[in-house]
């Protein structure tokens, strides 16, 4: 089904064309001012050099070929050459019964379809997750939805951090605590136990206590380096020992991405790649391209068009310790060989542009990705209090994201539950739902790269640009079909949208047929704000619409049946577009 904005291009285009002149002049926008028309064409400006007319002398040509011709109720010359256009009911109704009769309302998947890595999470093992594992988590997640609603492959990768130093942390840590441990002793030679000698609650204790004791103790800290040491040469106790760190803690973070609707295909970490890099240094050394530079080794990435300085990116250190970039390099040489993606996502905080420029400059230069992969990172911006500054507990340390998860619940449990009609498990459960939508639609209403002010208050609000405005909406919808079907009312998968009898409802029947024109320009910027910008729109144009309309007590029965197919419609789309998001709409609230 063709988008509406191309269709009426489609006839724009041709009117220019059969006026003399060229179809690309022909292409509609929509109107920056609505109060004057809906769409608006500036191509006669843009050809006045071209044949060397004036922009009201072309205007007026391809105006009066779009005479009489039934997609418009208005066609209009105003200078300095623009043509403003209003479009005609019953193409609108047209338009949209045919969006009401498609599962998908229209939007076509992709012809050619991308098999894409997306790498999204990123957490550490033996650590709580916490506010700062927000953003990558809900703006992965959507990411994710949206390229598969377009028809892409995804493969979402967690890429966890349970590798290196902080691994031989922990160990150290445990091996203080429980000397007697069988992971400890080298003759052991049984079965080590199954179950892990510690509880997630005491792992996320004990790694911030030897991190801070390391940083005071010298002798503290070699240890913990002699133990990751041994650790990554295949240890067999403490291999045993970093299963255990590893199940607890990944199980710990599956119930918390549970609880924000969130799911990977790969819970991979960068343990699951060290084999490979051995050989992949020694193939970036034997191509001369890795050399020594102060003991480390590096690979030279600066080029000429760089309007900043580029450093060279350290494969090794002067040790001969891999650092994250080793990782990353494996991971894609992983990655190529495992799915040869066409695309490779990064979503994570903005300050790690520069270790991505230099990542992917090094995957290209060196030959792990195929020069058609296209390397891509999404930076996103920082998720600050009401004071300007990284979001904090009150206390000033760093928010466990369930803590944040509860107290959001706790806030939307106390405003369902003003609602007697609502048991006491229904409320909570609606709490959930309605906790998750404030959650999510208030970290993906901004744009991804902008900081932005997280405000339990304003984004648990029932008014305004808030998830649960958004879910209000679409109960009201359903209260009102709900109440359709109690008395009696037809099948409304029978019923026909109609012509708009106002101009509310005419505002909201063009906004759902801008359904496609969104979630192409929502795909192709891998922007989920745009979702949340549309939906806000759509739940105005509809609440304007209810409020200007007696629709359950509206006489005539051709004009109700048309509403209960129109607010069938937009409830359709308000919940394929919160899916998308990531959230979901509870019954009632």
């Amino acid at each position: 089904m063709k988008k509406f904005l191309d269709q009426i291009s489609e006839q724009v285009e041709n009117a220019f064309e059969a006026a003399g002149y060229d179809r690309d002049m022909g292409r509609v926008t929509v109107s920056k001012r609505p109060d004057l028309c809906e769409y608006q064409c500036s191509g006669a400006m843009a050809g006045a050099r071209r044949f060397r007319r004036a922009p009201m002398d072309i205007a007026e040509g391809a105006a009066q070929k779009l005479a009489g011709c039934s997609m418009f109720s208005e066609v209009s010359v105003v200078r300095p050459g623009f043509l403003n256009l209003k479009l005609s009911g019953d193409f609108i109704r047209g338009y949209l019964e045919e969006m009401r009769t498609d599962a998908r309302f229209g939007a076509e998947p992709t012809d050619n379809p991308q098999t894409i890595v997306l790498d999204y999470g990123g957490p550490n093992v033996a650590k709580p997750l916490h506010v700062g594992h927000l953003r990558s988590a809900v703006i992965g997640e959507s990411i994710k939805r949206i390229l598969r609603w377009h028809g892409d492959r995804v493969i979402g990768d967690i890429h966890m951090g349970d590798w290196g130093l902080q691994m031989g942390l922990v160990i150290t840590e445990v091996k203080k605590r429980q000397p007697d441990l069988p992971y400890f002793d080298p003759s052991y030679s049984g079965e080590y136990p199954a179950e892990a000698p510690f509880t997630v609650e005491e792992l996320e204790e004990i790694y911030p206590y030897a991190s801070a004791r390391s940083k005071q103790d010298p002798a503290y800290y070699a240890e913990a380096m002699d133990n990751t040491h041994r650790l990554q040469e295949g240890d067999r106790g403490l291999r045993a020992l970093w299963q255990h760190i590893v199940a607890v803690s990944v199980a710990d973070m599956k119930k918390n991405y549970r609880n924000l609707d969130v799911d990977f295909d790969l819970w991979l970490g960068e343990s699951s790649v060290q084999s490979l890099i051995p050989g992949m240094v020694r193939d970036m050394k034997e191509s001369g391209l890795a050399y020594e530079s102060n003991g480390a080794l590096v690979v030279d990435v600066a080029e000429e068009t760089d309007s900043r300085e580029i450093p060279p990116c350290i494969i090794l250190k002067s040790d001969g310790a891999a650092l994250y970039t080793t990782t990353d390099l494996a991971t894609l040489l992983d990655r190529e060989e495992k799915y040869s993606p066409d695309r490779i996502i990064y979503i994570t905080d903005k300050r790690q542009e520069l270790h991505f420029r230099q990542v992917f400059r090094t995957a290209a230069k060196c030959g792990i990705v195929r020069p058609e992969t296209q390397l891509v990172h999404i930076g996103f911006g920082t998720m600050n209090g009401k004071d300007g500054k990284p979001f904090k507990t009150r206390d000033g340390g760093v928010m466990k994201l369930s803590a944040l998860i509860g107290d959001i619940r706790e806030e939307m449990l106390s405003k369902i539950s003003v609602n007697t009609e609502i048991g006491e498990e229904e409320a909570m459960q609606t709490a959930d739902q309605v906790a998750l939508a404030a959650l999510k639609y208030g970290d993906l209403s901004n744009q991804a790269s902008k900081d932005y002010v997280f405000d339990i208050e304003r984004f648990t609000s029932f008014e305004g640009d808030t998830g649960p405005y958004i879910l209000y909406t679409i109960v009201r919808i359903r209260s009102i079909l709900n109440r359709y079907r109690s008395e009696g009312g037809t099948d409304v998968r029978e019923l026909a949208v109609r012509a708009p009898q106002s101009a509310q409802e005419k505002a909201l029947m063009l906004d759902i047929a801008g359904l496609s024109e969104m979630l192409e320009g929502a795909w192709s910027d891998l922007a989920p704000h745009r979702i949340c910008g549309y939906i806000y729109q759509l739940s105005n144009d509809f609440n304007s619409f209810y409020h200007a309309t007696r629709i359950l007590t509206e006489e005539d029965p051709d004009k109700k049946e048309g509403w209960i197919a129109l607010l069938s419609l937009t409830e359709r789309i308000l919940c394929a577009c919160i899916d998308l998001l990531g959230f979901s709409a509870p019954e009632r609230m």
